[in-house]
């Protein structure tokens, strides 16, 4: 009889205890335990099973759990045997004080707030083990550290509250401490996108440092995340961490689901004639050496439910992912735009994320798309002579060109019938209309794809009429096949629309913004137009069958939020 699919369990004795579906991961501990580091970081995309696995990490190691290892019967690491038939790690169950935090929940719009989530969750690991004070295990003094902790903290005693509690512990047990910290990253991407960076990387970097490199009664740890952030920002006092990042081969087949391990589910569920289906949708994922790995949470909810759908890529926001494809440059759109075609990006890609510079490196963009998911690397090489890795980068799967897709119709869709109207004017070659309904399009999305960051009559144009081509493939997919040529820089941005079929209409789309030197923007709009005859960009399409009568071309004249657009007569 196929177990119960449970969905969003955390807790791997509940998932064991109550039989629900479950893989087998707990060969992680054996490979990590081997490993023998000190501090490990493992990036790994959301919902791919790190919580679980530091639940499990903690359910197996914790003093808390002593001679409670029955949960573990028949599990990998359970029934492990070494060379001469000892099963060791049985030894290693339940003997030693865990210290486990998660900060995931640290989401906030301020520093204050996302610093007042930190000291709590430090106060509810103090509370864990508030036995330590009726014991008489604390020194002269110590009693008074122990409840300050427990009121307002100060910078300085957050950032040595979890190595004076890995002491205190030490003392009472006699055994050094497992420090487990879950979605470290969290509070760093939050603090990125509400603007307290500074503030918080050094509250953070006070309190790694004290706890990861100068706790001396520190065991081992973990830390997850979703982003390895670069060194400098947080780790530049943890030169012992060993980071596990989607490239790296430790731990490869360890946090999602394997091809083998996704049918032998679909099997068990009666589903063997859906793998096609499944693949499609949720494969793709590269850890390491390691191909195919699907995500557990989409697999886990197809399961469950029988329909395919975009579980992963619906789960949590994607604020950030769209905020910087939305605000991004001329070439971050143009890429997205090739994406969602089928194609590939060449990129330099740096592993180290440095969250204040997304506004200004496009690599640190594409690096943080391959860490959260978004994006597979097909292959890479390394360039000799830079030092540089050169990554072949697409769409993860075709779940997440679905979440793109509704990203981007999400950016007009404030402004109601309107760009829709746009859409259905353009389709009937009807100019008045095309003019109306793009002036009103503009008004209410102008300011919507500015950074803020950058003056805006010199960047937004370009930015919005890059963000209205995204719009237009995406809307407009099932009947065109849209191409753009265009040039670096603010010169030109010509779209060809080619019907898939024999009854709509092709069409050349010509952007230009009006400077002082241009005159009007009737002149503006009319100097597009000539730009699209006398470079025949009309040849093209004809090459491909298309009839000079059924190519229609229009000039797009920008100046600020006033938009004119002239048709070819």
């Amino acid at each position: 009889m196929a177990r119960t699919v449970g969905i969003g369990i955390q807790s791997f004795e509940k998932l064991i205890t109550e039989n629900s579906f479950y893989i087998d991961k707990t060969d992680f501990f054996r490979q990590w335990w081997e490993n023998r580091d000190d501090v490990t970081l493992i990036a790994r995309p959301r919902r791919f099973g790190k919580t679980l696995n530091m639940n499990m990490l903690e359910r197996f190691l914790s003093i808390e759990y002593a001679g409670q290892g029955e949960v573990f019967e028949g599990l990998s690491i359970w029934e492990y045997k070494s060379p001469d038939g000892d099963y060791k790690y049985r030894k290693l169950q339940g003997i030693w004080p865990v210290i486990f935090l998660s900060f995931a929940d640290v989401k906030a719009n301020t520093f204050a707030v996302a610093r007042e989530k930190i000291c709590m969750l430090i106060k509810e690991v103090y509370r864990k083990y508030d036995f330590l004070l009726a014991e008489g295990n604390l020194k002269e003094g110590e009693t008074e550290l122990f409840p300050g902790t427990l009121a307002e903290m100060t910078d300085s005693e957050a950032a040595y509250s979890l190595k004076n509690l890995s002491e205190f512990l030490y003392r009472y047990y006699g055994k050094k401490v497992i420090i487990l910290l879950d979605e470290y990253d969290t509070p760093l991407q939050e603090a990125w996108v509400y603007g307290y960076w500074k503030e918080m990387v050094e509250f953070i970097r006070g309190l790694f440092n004290s706890t990861f490199k100068t706790n001396r009664y520190l065991e081992r740890a973990v830390m997850t995340g979703i982003t390895r952030v670069s060194k400098e920002s947080i780790f530049s006092d943890l030169n012992h961490l060993t980071v596990v990042t989607t490239t790296s081969e430790m731990y490869e087949d360890c946090f999602g689901f394997t091809e083998e391990e996704v049918f032998a589910a679909l099997d068990e569920y009666g589903m063997q004639d859906k793998r096609l289906d499944v693949k499609r949708w949720y494969d793709g994922f590269t850890f390491g050496k390691c191909r195919d790995i699907y995500n557990p949470w989409s697999i886990i909810n197809y399961l469950k439910t029988g329909r395919l759908s975009a579980y992963w890529a619906n789960t949590s926001s994607n604020g950030l992912v769209e905020k910087l494809i939305r605000e991004g440059s001329a070439d971050i759109k143009i890429s997205m735009e090739n994406l969602l075609k089928g194609e590939h990006l060449y990129r330099e890609v740096d592993e180290q994320i440095i969250f204040d510079q997304l506004d200004a490196d496009e690599g640190a963009i594409w690096s943080l798309f391959l860490a959260s998911g978004y994006l597979k690397a097909e292959s890479y090489e390394l360039d000799e002579d830079t030092g540089t890795d050169l990554y072949e980068l697409a769409l993860t799967n075709k779940e997440v060109k679905i979440m793109f897709r509704k990203m981007i119709r999400k950016w007009f869709s404030g402004t109601g019938t309107v760009y829709n109207g746009f859409l259905m004017a353009l389709l009937q070659d009807d100019v008045k209309s095309m003019n109306a309904y793009m002036n009103r399009v503009a008004l209410a999305t102008f300011s919507y794809f500015d950074s803020g960051k950058n003056p805006s009559m010199e960047t937004q144009p370009e930015r919005f009429y890059h963000g209205f081509v995204l719009g237009l493939a995406v809307e407009l997919s099932e009947r065109y096949i849209i191409t753009s040529n265009r040039e670096s820089g603010f010169g030109r941005y010509d779209v060809l629309m080619e019907p898939k079929n024999g009854t709509d209409n092709a069409v050349i789309m010509e952007f230009k913004v009006k400077d002082s030197e241009e005159g009007t923007l009737k002149e503006t709009a009319e100097a597009a137009l000539e730009q699209i005859e006398e470079r025949k960009y009309g040849t093209v399409l004809e090459s491909r069958g298309i009839a000079p009568e059924r190519i229609r071309k229009y000039g797009f004249a920008f100046e600020g939020k006033e938009v004119l657009i002239k048709s070819k007569e």
